[in-house]
């Protein structure tokens, strides 16, 4: 349709013409007048080589329509190939980054050998940036139960809050309602560290009930301690930013930046602790 459309004018003025020269030719024939006959003769010579022109012509055009269209077919193929190609990749993409995260799980899994472990996927959270409170994969159907603790590869997370039958709520340690007994490594002084609101915002927390004498300072590692019947001691909480003044002069505070990415949590593990059972 587009070629007609294209060539109407010169297609009508062809039609035109060819019916002149066969209304001629007619007439030299029917007549047998020499002079009309020899000049359609004449005029038809040059005409009937117009006549292969013109048709060699439409056929160059109807070729390259045709040309045209299968290359629009083809190009049309191509797309969708490609389109399919594109999503293969993006399947395998996913793929591999299950892979990768059983992997990590795995060996996470091999740093808690002594007690008993699983893998879970966060479904859920709270509004915000930092993960405070949130939903995973596992619940009673699972044998999940409450303060079960959740690690990811930097460190402590937090614990289970509340398990349902196929799903379970928890805290992180950024949480306002959360306390861990902690430690620091390198001294041995205890404290508690706990969600705050003037730090969880910034993803912070802040480590209380330092006695005034402790040598804790910036940079020193702090661990869950012994003290606790929920999480198992060792277990890397974060990193002293900064020690400031407590409440009174018998104690002082420390600024906790946690060593997971509570900004970024998908798969953990959860930790099934029993402090009598682990007890030698």
């Amino acid at each position: 349709m587009r070629f007609f459309k294209e060539y109407k004018k010169q297609i009508l003025i062809i039609i035109v013409f060819f019916s002149v020269i066969f209304s001629l030719l007619s007439i030299g024939k029917s007549s047998g007048i020499p002079v009309i006959s020899e000049l359609a003769s004449v005029v038809v010579t040059p005409i009937q080589k117009l006549s292969s022109n013109t048709s060699n012509f439409f056929k160059d055009k109807f070729k390259a329509f045709t040309s045209t269209s299968d290359l629009t077919e083809e190009l049309d193929e191509l797309k969708a190939e490609n389109q399919r190609l594109l999503n293969e990749n993006k399947r395998l993409a996913l793929y591999e980054q299950e892979n990768i995260r059983l992997s990590k799980l795995l060996e996470l899994s091999q740093k808690y050998k002594d007690y008993g472990t699983t893998g879970t996927t966060v479904i859920g959270k709270d509004p915000g940036n930092y993960f405070s409170t949130f939903l995973i994969d596992k619940g009673k159907d699972d044998e999940i139960t409450s303060d079960m603790v959740l690690v990811s590869e930097g460190g402590l997370v937090g614990k289970i809050t509340e398990a349902r039958n196929s799903f379970s709520k928890a805290q992180s340690i950024l949480d306002t309602k959360s306390s861990v007994s902690a430690m620091s490594l390198r001294t041995g002084d205890l404290g508690v560290v706990k969600g705050s609101y003037s730090y969880s915002g910034d993803g912070l927390c802040i480590m209380e009930y330092i006695d005034s004498d402790a040598e804790i300072i910036a940079g020193d590692e702090i661990v869950t301690s012994n003290l606790s019947d929920i999480y198992p001691p060792g277990i890397t909480i974060g990193t002293v930013k900064e020690v400031i003044q407590g409440d009174n002069e018998l104690t002082k505070k420390a600024i906790i930046e946690p060593q997971a990415d509570l900004k970024h949590l998908d798969s953990l593990l959860i930790i099934k602790y029993n402090k009598e059972e682990a007890a030698p």
